[in-house]
């Protein structure tokens, strides 16, 4: 019996379903439109967005939580340009994401036809990489492909763009069969050679410092991080994109050095002899002037992308490879070796007690993002997942909160995006509906992509959403009162417009407000009950609050702003 032949659309759907894709988000459109006829009778559950943009931080939300692939589809034109900035977040913070975007007819390329845009053209950069389908009979191989190109080596988003005759044309389901990919071939272990090299300076070092980030987080390498830090007591700094990497409240973490990091992980930096940096790119906001950083510290680099390794500092040892087989080859040729780091230790600890993060919450005065951090964090599930915007509260969450586990902190790193809060944790609460999952946002952030409020009450995504309303967006005013003289150019918005209680509640979500701290546990009560439908609080703080400790762009992280009578000194 002669196989059935199939669209390209139902080629595009068996092919989901055959990677085992089990939820996808997106928006429909004309060019994309074939796709979701068979998406209808398919187990895979689609969320539908109200922007595009949304509906890949979802897929990104996705993904971050659970490490895996997320997948998005959009329409042709506008519906993939305004996917360009998730796939370039995607991109940034190295999110296993596939992109699925419709495209005019074939014939039809190159003439402006209605919602054309040259899209291989404008994600070439905002991608790890991405195919342009020619014939229905590759779909089920390129799909297979661009999961493959997404999840291993350094992970990232890949898209495909299939023109609405493909999506027509019919073909054989051919099983798609992983080959060797030309030009494509990750190292994932460690050359032996450079783990000596690096074992060889680690046993010289007096002043260990593990330097990690992200790429422990994608390598599902923490318990060997774990281990390698207790087992040779050498001290932990998470990047930004590592929170979680390594528990919170173990004697050895630090927690997050560089421009708003705390004063112990970021001098602990500058006073070692040894940075083991593993899975970190040395981002401008960790390093500042890359002239005045760490400049006592040799560095062992290891990470699984090769471009990054001497691309901001060189590294005495490089290594490429993915961390979980760097770090298992460090215990392994350590072996038994005892470092004296007693002396290191205790120094830490003493700039930990002198210079220990510090807020104050005046009874009756206004609230303080940290103090209401604290406080949700009393009262939060142990394994919440912690999704945020950019921004002040960005930092306070990172610096204030603590983390555990990986895959619990969600937030936008590199781009910086605003708005990537709310649709990320709708991803999150996809993934897992059993879960609690807080998106703690700016209002500035919140105003970018509120509509996917509308998304989660319609899809039944019940999440928790804080918004710190300060009226402005605090971040940009923060810098405009240091280094502007306090002229708040076009960043003030305001604590009363809109009414986010009604706003919530038009959005089919429930609203409620907190302004004092008397009400801070009993309006937390309240949203914590509350799990058939999103909630969202309007938390009123203080607008002048300022995030400290803070090294000024493009300076030395010896110099680092305490407080506001440290302002005075610069």
């Amino acid at each position: 019996m002669e196989e059935k032949l199939l669209s390209g659309a139902e080629l595009v759907i068996r092919g989901l379903e055959h990677l085992k894709v089990s939820t996808i988000f997106g928006v429909p459109g004309g060019a994309i439109l074939p796709a979701y006829d068979p998406l209808y009778d398919s187990p895979i559950r689609h969320i539908l967005a109200r922007h595009e943009q949304g509906s890949g931080h979802m897929a990104e939300g996705y993904a971050q939580a659970t490490g895996e692939l997320g997948v998005v589809i959009a329409t042709s034109g506008p519906g993939a340009t305004n996917l360009i900035t998730s796939l370039n977040n995607a991109l940034m913070d190295s999110t296993p994401l596939l992109a699925i975007t419709g495209q005019v007819a074939t014939e039809a390329i190159g003439n402006d036809a209605f919602q054309e845009a040259y899209t291989v053209g404008l994600t070439m950069a905002a991608t790890k990489h991405n195919y342009l389908i020619t014939d229905a009979s590759e779909i089920p191989q390129v799909l297979l492909e661009a999961k493959h190109i997404a999840t291993t080596g350094r992970p990232g988003p890949v898209l495909v763009d299939i023109p609405k005759d493909i999506l027509n044309q019919k073909a054989k389901w051919i099983e798609p069969k992983l080959v060797d990919l030309p030009g494509y071939k990750p190292t994932l272990d460690a050359n032996p050679k450079m783990i000596q090299q690096a074992v060889n300076l680690i046993k010289d070092s007096k002043k260990p410092l593990l330097y990690v980030g992200g790429g422990i987080i994608h390598s599902k390498a923490n318990i060997e991080l774990f281990d390698l830090a207790q087992k040779f007591n050498i001290p932990v700094v998470t990047t930004l994109m590592g929170r979680g990497a390594f528990p919170d409240g173990h004697e050895l973490c630090l927690g997050m050095p560089g421009m708003h990091g705390n004063y112990t992980a970021t001098t602990s930096i500058q006073n070692s002899d040894l940075l083991i940096a593993i899975g970190v790119r040395f981002d401008d906001r960790v390093t500042a002037n890359p002239k005045f950083f760490a400049q006592n510290a040799k560095v062992i680099h290891a990470d699984i992308d090769p471009a990054e390794i001497g691309k901001v500092r060189d590294a005495e040892v490089p290594i490429v490879g993915d961390a979980k087989s760097v770090i298992k080859g460090l215990i392994d040729k350590l072996g038994d070796t005892k470092l004296e780091t007693s002396n290191w230790i205790q120094e830490i600890n003493e700039m930990r007690e002198s210079y220990p993060l510090t807020f104050t919450q005046d009874e009756d005065g206004p609230l303080k993002v940290p103090y209401v951090l604290e406080e949700l964090q009393k009262m939060s599930e142990d394994d919440s997942i912690v999704v945020s915007g950019v921004g002040q509260h960005q930092m306070w969450i990172s610096l204030h909160w603590k983390f555990t586990k990986p895959n619990t902190w969600l937030n936008s790193g590199g781009l910086g995006t605003m708005g990537y809060s709310l649709p990320a944790a709708i991803g999150a609460k996809a993934a897992y509906p059993d879960r609690q999952v807080l998106s703690l946002d700016g209002d500035g952030c919140f105003q970018m992509t509120c509509q996917e409020l509308i998304t989660a009450s319609t899809e039944n995504i019940p999440l928790k959403i804080v918004v710190f309303n300060n009226g402005n967006h605090g971040m940009v005013r923060q810098w405009q009162k240091i280094f502007y003289k306090n002229r708040f150019s076009a960043s003030e918005l305001t604590h009363h417009t809109p009414d986010y209680v009604k706003l919530a509640e038009a959005m089919g979500a429930v609203g409620l407000r907190m302004e004092q701290k008397s009400e801070v546990k009993d309006v937390f009560e309240k949203m914590l009950e509350i799990n058939d439908k999103p909630v969202l609080v309007d938390c009123v703080v203080d607008p002048d609050d300022m995030v400290f400790p803070m090294v000024p762009a493009g300076g030395s992280n010896d110099v680092i702003i305490l407080n506001e009578e440290d302002l005075k000194k610069i």
